[in-house]
């Protein structure tokens, strides 16, 4: 069957799946499947500032990346307050970069706003180089990644391809993310959310840093309470017909307790989601969504 695209959101134009999705879930379980993330931003920073330049604005710990791996880190702003989700690599020369399409414009802006006199410079290079993601068992922040030239795509993919690896879609990639409970910017955060919220303190923070924007927030609330909110691993009545959209409403007794943020039909577990809910809701409580009876796995400690 011809590949389905993805028509609409942040993977749109991106392969949705290529017919038997279940099938690709379990090539991608078992490490042998690879797929194409080139819709992707992709930007550079180079220059001899760099590293240090980049570790004081981001929450993860940079100045001891190895050449060549891949980490997660965070932006925030003064409260906080998630505002950029990005994938980083540095190559020895160049840091590099891959983030949502439609918060590349903004991201772009404020690097270059933040430069001064220092010796960077922030490009914008998703016309030359694409993001794969690359054949292996998956790593803590979706990868393993690989960043490919544009011009050498299909000898790459002609090579997997001969290799015995088989291209999959988002289907399977977004329910392998949802079904490991790592939360993805715009689908489970918000205009109110913090790392603390969301598990990223496990990725993508590193708490024992010098200071960056919003570090207060992050560090009172793990030191001192619990955040307002939680992630959670929401477990669906599979007898459903259809699945939930993005923001419907998490009830509980009649009342909202949070929202959906991304769904997956998962070739293992059924019909899962990633939620965000009051952290005061009972762990073992069963939620609604739509009429759909929902059971809670804890990613994000209510306590």
């Amino acid at each position: 069957m011809s590949a389905v695209l993805v028509e609409s959101g942040l993977d749109e134009g991106a392969i949705w799946h290529f017919g038997e999705p279940n099938q690709e879930q379990r090539v991608l379980a078992a490490g042998n499947g690879w797929a194409d993330l080139s819709h992707r931003a992709v930007i550079s920073i180079s220059g001899k500032d760099r590293t240090t330049w980049i570790n004081d604005m981001m929450t993860q710990e940079l100045l001891t990346l190895a050449t060549g791996e891949w980490t997660e880190t965070l932006l925030l702003d003064a409260q906080g307050h998630i505002e950029q989700q990005i994938f980083m690599v540095d190559d020895g020369e160049t840091m590099w970069m891959h983030t949502e399409a439609v918060k590349a414009a903004e991201l772009l802006t404020y690097l270059n706003k933040m430069k001064f006199m220092l010796d960077v410079d922030v490009q914008d290079r998703g016309s030359e180089f694409a993001v794969l993601r690359a054949p292996g068992a998956a790593d803590k922040f979706g990868g393993p990644y690989a960043l490919v030239p544009r011009a050498e795509l299909s000898a790459l993919t002609s090579a997997y391809k001969s290799a015995g690896h088989l291209q999959v879609g988002m289907w399977a990639l977004e329910a392998e993310r949802i079904a490991a409970g790592r939360a993805r910017i715009l689908l489970e955060s918000d205009h109110k959310s913090i790392p603390n919220e969301l598990g990223f303190l496990h990725t993508a923070v590193h708490m024992n840093k010098g200071c960056y924007r919003g570090q207060e927030t992050v560090a009172k609330v793990f030191n001192l309470g619990h955040p307002p909110r939680r992630l959670v691993l929401l477990h669906l009545d599979g007898t459903m017909v259809h699945m939930p959209e993005h923001g419907a409403k998490v009830t509980l007794d009649g009342k909202e307790i949070g929202f959906i943020g991304s769904m997956a039909r998962h070739f293992e577990l059924g019909p899962i989601a990633l939620a965000v809910i009051k952290r005061t809701v009972p762990v073992g409580a069963t939620l609604d969504i739509d009429g759909v009876a929902a059971t809670q796995e804890v990613l994000v400690a209510a306590e």
